[in-house]
């Protein structure tokens, strides 16, 4: 950690990019729950947020840009992760929060937000603290 402004260093962030298909989902699963492991998050906060990332994942996936990749950044905070996933789509358009979708999302990983790119990249990043109970960050 940066000694002044909070921010994480080069060494407390991940990043993978794969394939924007439900069949690469089960390495983003993997990564996230070896970075939360290594955050000392309970299992039960562990399949939380494997659950929440593929969750958000599924909900680009539905607009992805066929043949296109899938980011997923992991940022490692002191006790927190946060993952933002995104993937260029087809519409660009932000999921809609009245969703069951995003219910999951919020219960499951706390903090979660929507943005979109003028590129029509969506993305979707989550925060979860450890320690935090269902629905918060």
């Amino acid at each position: 950690m940066s000694q002044n402004d909070g921010e994480p260093d080069a060494k407390d962030f991940v990043e993978v990019r794969l394939p924007a298909a439900g069949a690469y989902l089960s390495v983003l699963r993997t990564a996230t729950a070896g970075l939360a492991a290594r955050l000392d998050f309970t299992l039960d906060e562990i399949e939380d947020l494997r659950i929440a990332v593929d969750e958000a994942c599924a909900i680009l996936l539905q607009q992805a840009v066929s043949g296109s990749v899938l980011v997923c950044v992991f940022r490692l905070v002191g006790d927190s992760l946060w993952v933002t996933v995104s993937a260029p789509t087809t519409d660009g358009r932000a999921p809609e929060r009245d969703t069951f979708a995003w219910t999951v999302l919020s219960a499951l990983a706390g903090e979660v937000e929507a943005t979109v790119a003028e590129d029509r990249t969506v993305s979707i990043s989550l925060h979860k603290k450890r320690g935090a109970g269902p629905g918060q960050p």
